[in-house]
């Protein structure tokens, strides 16, 4: 396998990926009376209750002062857009290769497409809730960061190291459904481990080595200096992120290809 055989290959399968991944999009919302407007609607109401918890009920922490109410909000919103957007692959992509099962049974399925629409399905949410967050960002201080203009940077790598995760969870959930149990059970206490409600910066200094290993934390802090605070992140963070999404992107993709012939046996 060379570099660009993952790409050649979802290239060569990009009007199946694109006509699956709309026919997905258009599903999520039918027989609904506002339709998409509820994708907009979930993170505002999201956003909205966090400034309101934490402008009389909670109160900013001591470390937030210097961003305020609205600054606080907006940094925990940032990081449960990446959260969100790691948890839905990591719950759904066990039981993929089961949901499509009777397909890739009778025909010569491109499974490791699923990785793909998967991926760019909840990529599509986590980008509508990015367009409030902004928003919301123009409201608060009626300006934007330069740096927003550099937060592809970021947001690919990540994205192609959701498709690695996506792909070795589905090759290990096509041999035991215990994997989607297991992320059940895992991904909401690695919540806890994320720096979502709090930063890096807040944590002692001789713990801040074992979070940086976090890929997900480590993205939340970037996508934060970008969107939020008009700052570079810190070019050995960002290189050493961008070669671990690298490294996890081609495992994934490798792992699933090795075990691909035996899945219409197993599931």
């Amino acid at each position: 396998m060379n570099l660009a055989t993952p790409f050649e290959n979802a290239w060569r399968y990009q009007e199946l990926i694109r006509a699956v991944v709309r026919r997905e999009l258009a599903v999520r919302f039918r027989g609904s009376i506002l339709g998409w407007l509820w994708a907009v609607f979930g993170p505002l109401v999201m956003l909205s209750a966090y400034t309101i918890i934490f402008s009389s009920a909670v109160g900013v922490p001591a470390s937030a002062k210097n961003v305020g109410v609205g600054g606080y909000a907006l940094s925990i919103f940032t990081g449960l857009i990446i959260f969100n957007l790691f948890s839905e692959i990591a719950y759904r992509s066990p039981g993929m290769l089961h949901e499509q099962a009777s397909l890739i049974k009778k025909s010569i399925f491109p499974s490791e497409t699923l990785a793909w629409t998967a991926t760019i399905r909840g990529s599509v949410y986590a980008l509508i809730s990015v367009a409030v967050l902004i928003l919301f960002k123009i409201g608060a201080s009626f300006s934007l960061p330069w740096t927003i203009l550099l937060t592809p940077l970021v947001a690919i790598p990540f994205f192609l190291s959701l498709l690695g995760i996506s792909w070795f969870l589905m090759a290990l959930g096509s041999f035991t459904r215990d994997v989607a149990h297991l992320m059940i059970s895992i991904v909401p206490v690695f919540m806890f481990a994320t720096p979502i409600f709090y930063s890096i910066d807040d944590v002692p200094p001789h713990l801040r080595l074992y979070v940086h290993l976090n890929p997900i934390g480590n993205n939340v802090e970037m996508m934060r200096d970008l969107l939020l605070f008009g700052r570079l992140p810190d070019a050995l963070l960002y290189f050493g992120t961008v070669a671990g999404s690298l490294i996890v992107f081609y495992f994934g993709y490798r792992f699933f290809m090795q075990y691909k012939a035996v899945f219409v046996d197993v599931i």
